[in-house]
């Protein structure tokens, strides 16, 4: 028996009764051995104030901390990807590549306690600036929202809420995750608690090596001929997040905040090698600095005032580790800086007690500098939005919205919503019609992009008269909730226009002296070997039909069972002939279950889960294949004293050893990325005053 089966049959054995779930919340007080299983949490998202799950409007789906935890989770990706069918994620080298009910980043807002998060690579957020040390829960919600959140919430918006404790408290926690291949999560927090006044301190700490499942690519012209490569699959890397928040409460009705987060990102790739290929003369290296200060102010229990203003900076560039022609070891070559300045004002006003509504405005302002592109450039967005909750009949509600919005370019824009919600006893029947839009980014606009990739001059423009993309969501969800069961089914319609693509032009005669009067530095060979150029442009369509089902049911006290289905159906329409968008995933199924049990001061949860996906679609590309990959995950919480507990951990990734091993190049596409069975261990240890 070798030790990798010895290791299956050792979790199979500690697990047989084991199983995870979806909709719990966490402890209240993470230092006990409590647990509590509520399918009716407290959300935010879906309608901008809080409600209980059950009385939102608009359908959310929530992960709790303790969660994420019981399946040995520690970063963003792997909470989302691994609990949510609806969501995918391809990472790389410029981040992680997220898709969301089949449309991709730029759709997606992602927001921190309803703040937005921004700085991108190449449209990709970089997803290790998210403090998961701090999360309370992570909420979902599907389709377009910017009648609340305004620009890019077309495809679905994702809100991270964050917990800092409010009882008078020191309290120092370390945790800790390891697994094969390098993987590495540390974290340690700082808590401080007195008659008002609160200090929160995180640093965390993330690597992984670099990988690779198959050691071969086909040789360039070839489908057949292979040679060695040391080009990864996955691309390692090391980062460190350092964040502090303050919190100050100098009477009942008002609270005030500030924070400050610093974040630091290094790729860890293999270095250029003269006799094989795939290696980097350099990596890239990211930096994050953002703060925020704000405060609300209740003037009862239902009517606030909240007001916040972020500023967030993020740059990212080339650190040579080789020596080149032009560069020396240690030389650092900035691509992009980004900045964001962010105000919003917000009041919640309960006019009667049957009607909720909210008035708010945002003011935003975008800066970009990029070298390879030629901008320096900054744009501004004003808006003032609405919305009216109100309860029409004893069980029927409704609610309406409404988004002004003023960009710099593209002048004014309206985005409307209306939801219609009937509540007989433990069932909700909703109907929601939703628009979305997303402003052009800065390099859409502003481009004028030359480069050289292997001798092959590749040359952008950017477009001012870009219109916003549009879109128009319809959704019909009925669902039952009760203390121990929760079901619901979705059905959704989402209708995209106006979006920007990138049209190429041929460069003939004419367009070759136009381009070498804007690009001066390039050469006549170079020249020779230009085929064509692009130009951003609003041209495509697209619809996403799509279907969700989700069940969550609490068999015992100590057990609880989830599964949720996701169809989705996305086509877009490029030059008059309508394709599958890239990536579509037209099936995906997660399945958890988890089992905990008590026996005085030892507590043990054991949690299996599992995501089944269909194949991943790749126009003009072989597609990827479909998966099933299953984790088992244990946590042993130790509560022997009232100042301190520990919770150990340990479980088995990937049960099954599920790997895509098909030879990797540049032609082929992936949707599994994973290096196969690993062993999962953890501790974590919190001291409390």
């Amino acid at each position: 028996m070798n030790r990798r089966t010895s290791l299956v049959i050792a979790a199979l054995l500690t697990g047989s009764a084991a199983f995870s779930q979806i909709h719990k919340t966490e402890r209240s007080d993470s230092s006990t051995t409590s647990r509590s299983y509520n399918l009716n949490p407290i959300v935010v998202t879906g309608s901008g104030h809080h409600q209980h799950l059950k009385s939102t409007p608009t359908p959310v789906h929530v992960l709790s901390s303790q969660e994420i935890r019981q399946q040995g989770i520690t970063t963003f990706d792997a909470a989302i990807q691994r609990m949510i069918p609806q969501v995918s994620m391809a990472p790389s080298s410029m981040g992680s590549f997220l898709r969301l009910n089949g449309l991709g980043n730029k759709y997606i807002q992602i927001l921190i306690n309803g703040q937005r998060l921004h700085g991108d690579i190449s449209n990709n957020i970089d997803l290790n600036r998210i403090n998961m040390a701090r999360v309370k829960r992570i909420e979902v919600l599907d389709g377009a929202l910017s009648s609340l959140y305004g620009s890019d919430a077309i495809a679905g918006v994702i809100n991270i809420i964050t917990d800092e404790p409010t009882q008078d408290m020191v309290a120092l926690t370390s945790d800790t995750r390891i697994s094969g291949h390098g993987q590495l999560t540390e974290s340690a927090q700082l808590d401080f608690y007195h008659r008002g006044f609160g200090s929160y301190t995180t640093f965390t700490h993330d690597r992984a090596d670099s990988y690779q499942n198959n050691p071969l690519e086909y040789v360039k012209g070839s489908e057949t001929e292979t040679q060695s490569t040391i080009a990864p699959l996955f691309t390692g890397y090391q980062s460190q997040l350092l964040s502090q928040k303050f919190t100050y409460t100098p009477c009942r009705p008002l609270a005030l905040n500030a924070g400050i987060e610093s974040s630091y990102k290094m790729t860890d790739r293999p270095d250029t090698q003269p006799d094989v290929t795939g290696g980097t003369d350099y990596e890239m290296r990211y930096k994050g600095l953002r703060w925020n200060v704000g405060g609300i102010y209740k003037f009862s229990s239902r009517n606030s005032l909240q007001v916040t203003l972020t500023d967030d900076h993020f740059r990212y560039g080339k650190e040579y580790d080789v020596e080149t022609k032009t560069y020396a070891v240690g030389d650092y070559v900035q691509s992009k800086k980004q900045r964001t300045l962010t105000g919003d004002a917000k009041a919640i006003l309960g006019f009667s007690s049957h009607s909720t509504t909210i008035i708010g405005a945002n003011w935003r302002k975008d800066f970009l500098m990029a070298t390879s592109g030629n901008i320096d450039a900054h744009v501004y967005m004003l808006a003032a939005y609405a919305q009216h909750e109100a309860m029409l009949l004893p069980r029927l509600s409704a609610t309406l919205g409404l988004r002004f919005t003023h960009h710099q370019t593209f002048s004014n824009h309206l985005t409307p919503k209306a939801t219609l919600m009937y509540a007989p006893g433990n069932f909700r029947l909703r109907a929601t019609y939703s628009a979305g839009f997303r402003s052009p980014g800065l390099d859409e606009l502003y481009y004028h992009y030359f480069s050289v990739n292997r001798g092959k001059p590749q040359i952008i423009f950017g477009n001012e008269k870009l219109s916003p993309e549009k879109s128009h969501y319809l959704s019909m969800n009925a669902e039952y909730r009760t203390k121990t069961v929760a079901l619901s089914v979705m059905a959704y319609l989402n209708r995209i226009s106006d979006m920007v693509t990138r049209l190429n032009i041929a460069a003939d005669e004419a367009a070759i002296g136009m381009l070498r009067e804007e690009f001066p530095e390039m050469t006549d060979d170079q020249t020779a070997k230009l085929e064509r150029y692009s130009l951003y442009q609003n041209s495509d369509k697209g619809v996403v039909k799509g279907l969700q089902a989700n069940a969550s049911v609490n068999i015992l006290p100590c057990l609880n069972l989830s599964v949720n289905y996701n169809y989705a159906y996305s086509r877009t329409k490029e030059d008059g002939t309508w394709r599958m968008m890239e990536r579509n995933i037209r099936h995906a199924a997660t399945v958890a279950a988890n089992y905990h049990h008590t026996w005085g001061k030892y507590t043990l949860n054991v949690n299996v889960n599992g995501r089944m996906q269909s194949k991943t679609y790749y126009p003009n590309y072989e597609d990827a294949p479909g998966y099933g990959i299953w984790s088992m995950h244990t946590t042993h919480t130790l509560d022997m004293l009232k100042w301190a507990y520990l919770e150990p951990s340990i479980g088995i990734d990937n049960v099954f050893d599920k790997v895509d091993r098909r030879i990797d190049s540049s032609l082929r596409k992936y949707a599994l990325y994973h290096p196969g069975r690993m062993l999962v261990a953890g501790l974590k240890v919190k001291l409390k005053y």
